[in-house]
């Protein structure tokens, strides 16, 4: 009884291996977008000796000494933004690797953020991948944090995985969650920049801050290429159209889509905020549909 127990809590703790790849998403939008090559769009931020390039390919690293980022050269109102991404194996507890949309350098204390994440891990247990939305300054002072968190079918430690985010979240062009506009209250408005990093979160990364960035491990090394933006700048015509991630103009994915959605949802999402009975829903509009 003890051993059936125990496959049980391990089923429930490790979904992703239970459930195999995802069904086709029909539509494939990172091949609309071509590559870039990262002087070229990109600038490093910080950790400038952390970071080093070949081709189109970024290579950024954390030690004891600094983690390293870096952000592109425009700021967007919307668009695709996405890069194959390579993560650390093994012990990478409190460390974060992340790809993701902010303007807190314009608005500090008062910004808006749209991430996804890479929580790092101890050894035997895979990484958390958290997706993340914050809403005119709700994540600086009193926070009002929108994740979901998964569990990938894959190992992303293995190979290159292409990651894009524009508020409908993708994996290999597989959507794995959508934020929906529900008010212009609750929805990011104003220009964002897309920046990339790798840095140590130890007070919550790893099972609420658990596990901490254990430094006998470094370096903690992050690959990033196939860099991929595209749609309108703070600079464009206001007649720029939105990009969308689906054949419809609207952006309203197809049923292919939706299915492969709620499949991921099912197998492989660990936490939904939505869904969290210890949080205050008044300010999430988005949950009471």
């Amino acid at each position: 009884m003890a051993a059936i127990l125990l496959i049980f809590l391990l089923m429930l703790s490790f979904p992703s291996m239970n459930a195999g790849s995802p069904p086709s998403p029909g539509y494939w939008p990172s091949t609309k977008f071509q590559p870039m090559s990262f002087h070229y769009a990109f600038e490093s931020l910080w950790g400038f000796s952390h970071q080093s390039v070949d081709q189109n390919a970024l290579t950024i690293w954390l030690d004891r000494t600094s983690g390293s980022g870096f952000k592109s050269d425009r700021p967007f109102r919307s668009g695709y933004f996405g890069a194959s991404i390579k993560v650390h194996p093994g012990y990478t507890a409190g460390v974060i690797t992340a790809l993701y949309l902010s303007n807190s350098e314009v608005h500090p204390g008062f910004h808006d953020e749209v991430d996804i994440e890479f929580l790092g891990t101890t050894f035997g247990k895979p990484y958390t991948l958290q997706t993340n939305v914050y809403i005119r300054g709700s994540g600086d002072g009193e926070i009002i944090g929108r994740e979901m968190k998964f569990h990938l079918w894959f190992d992303p430690t293995q190979d290159f995985h292409h990651y894009a985010n524009f508020l409908e979240f993708l994996v290999d062009d597989v959507p794995i969650r959508r934020y929906q506009r529900k008010s212009d209250a609750t929805f990011p408005l104003r220009p964002m920049w897309l920046y990339g990093s790798i840095w140590d979160a130890s007070s919550w990364a790893t099972e609420d801050g658990k596990y901490k960035a254990d430094y006998n491990y470094q370096p903690f090394v992050a690959k990033f290429t196939d860099f991929k933006a595209g749609g309108c700048s703070a600079y464009s015509s206001p007649r720029c159209r939105p990009v969308s991630a689906s054949p419809h103009r609207s952006g309203r994915l197809t049923m292919q889509q939706y299915k492969a959605m709620k499949w991921v949802q099912r197998y492989h999402l660990v936490y939904d905020y939505c869904k969290d009975p210890k949080r205050n829903h008044a300010l999430t509009p988005e949950c009471w549909s």
